[in-house]
């Protein structure tokens, strides 16, 4: 059994990481309430987008000057975009983007198509610099410091570089925010976009008879990039309120723990204390004896 002071310093070593624990989990459900707000006010803005691209589809599918954006190519060769974080203690919330990175990889690598890693948050970076996957480090961005004018930036080179014909196809893995309990890893087609999920504007509910100015074809040309732009941003702020949530959990579970750890550590202190004193009587009450014998 440990000495007391073996248990004592224990104990205070737990309880000085409860209070870490309990300090994390207090500032990432602050972050989290903000990260929740940024993506709760994002998703009225791609509906909306949504809608106007629904009313636009069938000029996108006719006019040459987009094809670019919605032809499909045989895919020969593939970029994708990882979101992950910038900082761990979040729980399983990096492990699950770069398993399901490595699974898309594996899939790629069986259809013969070679695969291209670009990083937004070093945490996934870390997994795979040593990894024998060719990696994009141009345009790696840090998720605690991304916005939208960094975002927009690094799809519009992806855009430029899928039109120059470097890739065929471009995909973004991010985890998405349900709940602070929950994310759900996706691995969503950036690039060439599939005007199919935005529904057929014939026989859609949101399909209205609008008059555009100065012409369907010319909003298109600004709106189709920009639908692509802020589907990236989308994926970015998903992932900063999902990391906020994953954290705040994880750090939840570890004070826990920690609480449960300093029952049992106090527990086995007061057995060691009360061993020590039991001890203690037991010898003098044997040196009591000896002195009357």
């Amino acid at each position: 059994m440990p000495n007391l002071k073996e248990v004592r310093n224990r104990i205070s070593s737990t309880q000085s990481t409860q209070q870490i624990t309990k300090a994390m989990k207090l500032v990432s459900a602050t972050k989290l309430r903000k990260a929740q707000d940024a993506i709760t006010k994002m998703r009225p803005y791609a509906e909306k987008l949504t809608e106007i691209l629904v009313n636009l589809g069938d000029s996108a599918r006719d006019d040459d000057n987009l094809k670019d954006y919605f032809q499909y190519r045989e895919p020969k060769n593939a970029l994708v975009v990882v979101v992950s974080s910038d900082r761990g203690l979040c729980g399983a919330f990096n492990s699950n983007v770069i398993k399901a990175t490595r699974r898309l990889v594996s899939e790629y690598k069986e259809a013969g198509v070679e695969a291209e890693l670009m990083f937004i948050g070093k945490k996934a970076y870390e997994q795979f610099k040593q990894a024998e996957i060719k990696t994009d480090t141009s345009n790696m961005a840090h998720l605690l410091t991304i916005d939208a004018e960094s975002t927009f930036e690094i799809a519009e080179s992806i855009i430029n570089r899928f039109k120059g014909g470097e890739f065929d196809e471009v995909r973004v893995i991010y985890n998405e925010f349900k709940n602070a309990a929950t994310q759900i890893v996706k691995a969503e087609k950036l690039l060439p976009v599939e005007m199919e999920k935005f529904g057929d504007s014939d026989d859609n509910a949101m399909s209205n008879d609008y008059i555009f100015e100065p012409g369907k074809a010319e909003i298109l040309y600004d709106l189709v990039p920009r639908a692509v732009k802020t589907q990236l941003f989308k994926a970015c702020l998903d992932s900063q309120a999902s990391e906020h949530g994953a954290r705040m959990v994880a750090m939840d579970k570890a004070t826990e723990n920690a609480g449960e750890l300093i029952e049992k550590l106090k527990l086995q202190y007061n057995q060691a204390r009360q061993a020590a004193i039991t001890g203690e009587i037991l010898e003098i009450v044997g040196g009591a004896a000896a002195l009357e014998a």
